[in-house]
């Protein structure tokens, strides 16, 4: 296993569990967050499980905290740019300039990042960097989709790119996943509109993400149901996919 990991969104959901799990095989975690209780009660767990790891308190889309974060990326055998959050208004009702700040930490961000990470590992002839982005990014689906979509075509060239020469790069791309992340849009669990076989949990994606990214692979759908419903999706018109894909937030 790796010796060092840096995690983005790493106060809960997808991005706690990376740091567990990488912990678990043996790696020391920077965990990279806004909510400086959690990251340190995250810590304390590490730590009771005998792993090491520390925290960084930072708002990405500060360029000061950002600077912060790139210095720490520099020497770092795995990253994990996972920090992120979704919009809960229609496009043409919302406001534009937090559109512009939604775009940039998916996608401005997470080329810094990469690219801070990168010449290190480039060196070294070894790395992984885990883009996490989403099935959304796969199917025309809102900003969300776009800027997703952004992270899946970023991830595939530069795994084409960099996976010879020792450094893969994998776009994450979970469905629905049982977090806070639609809490945090102000829909209590339940009230997401979304069918309940459609759910996934943290344990399984991160698992099987950490799988395939050893395994070299641009792109992770940890689940046969959403590998099957993107291929179908390639297949229908635009104004049958988009109708079906925004079901639920």
């Amino acid at each position: 296993m790796s010796r060092t990991a840096l995690v983005t969104g790493a106060s809960s959901g997808i991005g706690a569990e990376y740091a567990r799990q990488l912990s678990s095989r043996g790696a020391e975690v920077l965990l990279v967050g806004r909510d400086a209780d959690a990251l340190r009660a995250l810590v304390d767990e590490i730590a009771a499980a005998g792993g090491r790891a520390e925290h960084l308190v930072a708002d990405l889309l500060d360029p000061a905290g950002r600077r912060r974060v790139e210095e720490r990326a520099a020497g770092v055998d795995v990253l994990v740019n996972c920090a992120g959050y979704g919009l809960r208004r229609a496009f043409e009702e919302s406001d534009i300039d937090e559109e512009a700040r939604h775009l940039e930490l998916h996608a401005e961000v997470t080329m810094r990042l990469t690219r801070a990470a990168l010449p290190a590992m480039l060196e070294r002839g070894s790395g992984r960097i885990l883009n996490v982005a989403s099935v959304a990014g796969l199917v025309p689906r809102g900003t969300y989709g776009a800027a997703k979509a952004w992270v899946v075509s970023f991830s595939r060239w530069a795994n084409a790119v960099y996976a010879p020469r020792g450094v893969t790069v994998t776009a994450v791309c979970p469905g629905f996943v049982h977090t806070n992340f639609h809490e945090r849009l102000g829909l209590p669990p339940g009230q997401e509109g979304v069918p309940g076989w459609m759910w996934l949990e943290v344990p399984h994606v991160v698992r099987t993400s950490l799988r395939d990214a050893a395994r070299g692979r641009a792109v992770s759908i940890p689940s046969f149901r959403y590998k099957a419903l993107v291929a179908v999706s390639r297949l229908l018109p635009d104004r049958v996919v988009v109708p079906a894909a925004s079901r639920g937030r």
